[in-house]
């Protein structure tokens, strides 16, 4: 049994850690995978096949590359349920809160509510393929990962051109409270979903902290609460759609990452 520690530059969320799982899931000798998203390091135990390894991390263009490989002792045979536990939970918080974004985007008139629920969603998407992969077979998992990637995509087109065409007319300013409000509750949800994240790897408590607020997902959410008050400061709703096409376009490229794994 060895230990491969990779560096992982562009491991920035939890979407990032579970497209990884997503990807090694099936490879031949990956035994247990142990992530440390605030320092952007994998270490993978495993019994050889560590050029596949790297290849398939490589895949992602994450700029992934091994650190390290030394001896090691035996996985832990309860450690694949406990994650799959851990998924399951933050799966239910972000699918959730898709929901509640969803909702509140429409009846405030915000595209940043509903860009960040696609985000949300998309975040949701990746737990539950990641659920979905344990145990099946290969060409069931891309074709999961197809569907999904392009429906995600599908949303964020749409979204972009609802954008395009509210920029192009002259429209009411959404409510601003309701965009700071939902979006403050969604930072909690993210930050909570972190937490447990790191929590179930017995992280330091500023290690956990540091998650949270290197998260992509939680910039997002301050970057709509900001939103808020600058169409609260400004009576416009440009604000509010400069937000939600930034977000949008994070959308599409997770997206386009989830159609990496159908190929």
């Amino acid at each position: 049994m060895q230990k491969t520690t990779f560096t992982i530059p562009k491991m920035d969320c939890a979407s990032g850690e579970n497209l990884i799982r997503l990807r090694l899931d099936g490879v031949e000798g990956v035994r247990n995978l142990d992530f440390d998203i605030p320092n952007r390091r994998l270490d993978v135990l495993h019994d050889g096949q560590l050029p596949l390894i790297e290849e398939s991390i490589a895949s992602l263009n994450l700029g992934g590359r091994v650190l390290s490989t030394e001896e090691a002792g035996h996985a832990d045979p309860e450690e694949p349920a406990k994650q799959r536990g851990l998924l399951r939970a933050v799966l239910a918080i972000n699918f959730s809160f898709f929901l509640v974004e969803l909702a509140a985007g429409r009846l405030s008139g915000s595209m940043g509510l509903v860009a960040d629920s696609l985000d949300m969603l998309a975040d949701a998407l990746v737990y539950g393929l990641s659920l979905f992969a344990v145990g099946g077979l290969a060409a069931r998992k891309k074709r999961v990962a197809g569907l999904a990637g392009y429906f995600q995509l599908t949303l964020a087109a749409v979204g972009l051109g609802e954008v395009v065409r509210r920029f192009a007319g002259v429209g009411e300013p959404p409510d601003f409270s309701t965009m700071i409000v939902v979006s403050a509750l969604a930072l909690v949800a993210n930050g909570t979903c972190l937490y447990l994240l790191q929590k179930a790897k017995s992280r330091e408590a500023h290690m956990q902290a540091s998650a949270i607020f290197t998260s992509n997902d939680v910039i997002i959410n301050l970057g709509v609460i900001a939103a808020g008050l600058l169409v609260l400061w400004t009576d416009s709703n440009k604000p509010d759609l400069i937000i939600g096409a930034v977000v949008f376009a994070v959308v599409v490229r997770g997206a386009l990452r989830i159609l990496k794994l159908a190929r």
